[in-house]
């Protein structure tokens, strides 16, 4: 039996140790901190999951995933629908979304959801939230943890293959690896009434600007997508005020029926790459599965189990 060793436990660590479990290998998953810190990336009650994307290849893993979410466990996904907000149609993912075979909708009003004037609404039923702190744990049931446990170096770690899921800590464990670590910061809101759908406005440039998605305890979580400083992920800091008031403009204009004032702010960090895609790789006995570029924990479970074929090759 092939015995592997996981080095970090954010969701893809977690979902790597799921996949490799599920082909066969001896697991054992390495955690520097406790394995519900906040120290990381994949913390909190609830995280995006939406098939639509601009770009086909991303629509077709988000597919991929969705498949791998049913396979663990499939209550873990909560689905209110995405909403999609552009200040020209060009911007959407509707072309994408066509070539894909993907239904949606070109609503002129949503409910809840205030569209600007002269905006392009595209909306898609197969998305809403992924319940994160649940996933985690879900991923890690049978599996081997030594929580507290750092790892300076792999040279230590004895396993036929070690799997380095470390985020923000990856390049002090792999060389040559081109990330910008920054922290982040979200904002939770009180909404009362029956979830809203996730929403994404989409900048000019075409990025993800602006972000809202369903909170289980609070009602709305929102954020402001790379808009953090870079961060040293050893030293904790505190959520930034002035994005927190950035957030909480930018849910007064778009959620009509729920309150502006913040009742909690939360920070995590991101660990992105130039192109903002994923580095899944082998070097030797070395699998690297990081990073996520801020939008990966959606794509968990078909991750996981492309870490898994590369570390069982």
């Amino acid at each position: 039996m092939t015995h592997v060793a996981v080095v970090g436990a954010g969701v893809m660590g977690c979902a790597a140790a799921w996949a490799l479990h599920e082909g066969g290998a001896d697991v054992t998953v390495y955690e520097q901190f406790d394995l519900d810190n906040t120290r990381g990336s994949s913390h909190g009650r609830s995280r995006i999951f939406r098939l639509a994307y601009p770009d086909p290849a991303w629509i077709r893993f988000a597919q991929e995933a969705y498949a791998g979410w049913n396979d663990l466990d499939p209550t873990l996904l909560e689905l209110y629908g995405l909403v999609e907000l552009a200040p020209e149609p060009s911007l959407t993912s509707a072309r994408a979304l066509d070539e894909c075979g993907i239904a949606y909708t070109l609503p002129t009003e949503i409910e809840g959801v205030a569209v600007p004037s002269g905006w392009t609404a595209v909306q898609v039923g197969d998305a809403g939230i992924v319940l994160a702190d649940r996933a985690r744990r879900a991923f890690l049931d049978g599996i081997e943890v030594e929580a507290n446990t750092r790892v300076e170096s792999l040279d230590d770690v004895d396993a036929d293959a070690v799997v380095v899921t470390a985020g923000a800590w990856v390049g002090r464990l792999v060389d040559d690896i081109d990330v910008r670590v920054t922290r982040e910061t979200v904002a939770y809101f009180r909404s009362d009434g029956p979830p809203l759908p996730s929403v994404v406005d989409i900048g000019a440039g075409g990025g993800h600007d602006m972000y809202a998605l369903h909170d289980p305890l609070h009602g709305l979580k929102a954020g402001a997508h790379h808009a953090g400083p870079e961060s040293d992920p050893d030293e904790p800091a505190e959520p930034d005020p002035a994005i927190v008031e950035r957030i909480a403009a930018w849910v007064a204009a778009r959620f009509p029926g729920v309150d502006p004032d913040p009742v909690e702010a939360d920070t995590c960090v991101y660990t992105t790459t130039p192109d903002h895609d994923f580095v899944l790789e082998r070097r030797g006995r070395v699998v690297v599965g990081s990073a996520c570029s801020g939008h990966g924990f959606k794509f968990a479970p078909a991750v996981g189990r492309r870490i898994a074929a590369l570390a069982l090759q």
